[in-house]
């Protein structure tokens, strides 16, 4: 019995309850509850009630109350679970409301044990193809080891994040980052334990990442984030300090300290000239392969770091630049970012008694937008 599909059958008559279970014997285990509050307890409680079916008119919890609940639960098995009505002479308004709430099938209390187990079956059978497709698709987006994004995924939200930028005249960026001498890594602490750092690693640049931004799997010991709307010189400023974070760590295995390192490539557009997300991907990979070659635990951008940003920077942007010691792309829109701050200096002044050349600041950030336009 314990192999057979579990199927609770409420409705507050015995002989309606007895009647079904002899039906459905010898392929569905089945449980009673004689109302709908009792019939709600039971489906919190166990997990292995494969389908319901349930009288409209019962005390306590009717029917009508048992399927809302059920549809509207935060619990997915209980959500999605074939749901069935016992109907007798019910109007059609009656019924049409069922259908608005989520039901199943209709039955009467006089079917007999063939088209019970029948359409029975095909609700199961639905169900559990349903819940294999949607297993499938999450395992398309997420990796069901780390939780991160996969590769198919990573090019989808890039291809989005490409097709925005294009029809808005905005940018998008990406990198890859990887491990420097992952080959030799596995062999020294194997292959498990540099999946687990990878997982920590990941875990930590989620935490650092905005909510637009997707982090995913690339390769072993790669891993690609998909930036919209960033600028070239933000995302290198971004790689830089994820570096950085990972060669200042302390990572630790069998009592030995590991030099770890990562290096990282960047690509953006509309800078990087290319249509795909494919090829934009590629090309940050081909870059990071470079910074590897070239010695590792650095970032490598083409010609991405002496570019102009397509867009105006923030000012949390630029500050996040200076801090990286990136003054090149802030100086570039230096007029129209001190000008931003003049308030704030304003406010100084009044506040602490101290006094700015205001006028002349004025006059110069001036002079520097008609020199250096954004």
């Amino acid at each position: 019995m314990a192999d057979l599909p579990r199927v609770l059958i409420v409705d507050d008559s015995r002989m309606v309850r007895a009647s079904l279970a002899r039906h459905l014997k010898g392929i569905y285990e089945v449980k009673e509850e004689g109302d709908g509050e009792a019939a709600w307890q039971t489906l919190v409680l166990d997990h292995t009630i494969a389908a319901v079916i349930s009288d409209l008119q019962m005390p306590v919890l009717d029917g009508f109350g048992l399927l809302e609940r059920v549809r509207a639960c935060k619990l997915a098995r209980l959500r999605d679970i074939p749901f069935v009505l016992i109907s007798g002479e019910e109007d059609q308004e009656v019924l049409a409301r069922a259908e608005r709430l989520g039901v199943s099938d209709f039955i009467d209390k006089g079917i007999n044990a063939v088209e019970l187990k029948t359409r029975l079956g095909h609700l199961l059978q639905h169900a559990m193809t349903r819940k294999s497709l949607e297993e499938a698709r999450t395992q398309q987006v997420q990796d069901a080891g780390t939780g991160l994004f996969t590769r198919k995924y990573i090019e989808l939200q890039a291809a989005q994040a490409l097709s925005h930028a294009f029809r808005h005249h905005g940018e998008a960026s990406v990198m890859v980052i990887g491990f420097d001498g992952y080959p030799a890594l596995v062999e020294q602490i194997g292959e498990a334990r540099v999946a687990e750092m990878g997982v920590r690693f990941a875990r930590l640049v989620a935490g650092k990442i905005r909510r637009e931004d997707s982090l995913g799997h690339f390769e072993d010991g790669r891993f690609a984030i998909v930036s919209p709307g960033t600028a070239p010189g933000a995302c290198i400023a971004f790689a830089d300090r994820v570096r950085r974070a990972v060669a200042d760590s302390v990572v630790s295995t069998g009592g030995k300290r590991l030099a770890l390192t990562m290096s990282v490539g960047v690509a953006s557009v509309p800078v990087d000239r290319v249509i795909s997300a494919s090829s934009l991907l590629t090309l940050a990979a081909t870059r990071m392969d470079a910074a590897m070659a070239a010695g590792g635990n650095r970032t490598e951008s083409g010609d991405l770091a002496g570019q102009v940003p397509a867009l105006p920077l923030t000012m949390n942007q630029a500050l996040e630049l200076l801090r990286d010691q990136r003054p090149e792309a802030v100086v570039k829109q230096l007029g129209r970012l001190g000008r931003q701050l003049l308030p704030m200096l304003q406010l100084l002044q009044q506040e602490l008694g101290v006094e700015f050349p205001l006028d002349v600041l004025k006059n110069r950030l001036a002079d520097r937008e008609q020199q250096q336009p954004d």
